[in-house]
């Protein structure tokens, strides 16, 4: 996992996914890093709060795809 953090902070309402969407245009693989740099960040419920500054890996954008599966060849 990257050691540089980028702080971000939470619009009213949002979830972690919905942020880490929003931040960096892409989902779980990047959530799962995210939730790693920032430990408890689920305590508290689903929701984050207006201003919670939440950690996001800065080289989270280059995260690996996720592998396709073809189902008709």
């Amino acid at each position: 996992m990257s050691r540089i953090l980028r702080p971000v902070e939470a619009l009213e309402g949002e979830t972690v996914d919905q942020l880490v969407w929003r931040e960096v245009g892409r989902g779980s693989p990047v959530v799962e890093r995210v939730m790693e740099a920032n430990p408890g960040l689920s305590d508290p419920g689903l929701f984050l709060k207006h201003g919670q500054v939440v950690l996001i890996p800065a080289d989270a954008d280059r995260a690996a795809p996720a592998p396709m599966t073809q189902l008709w060849t």
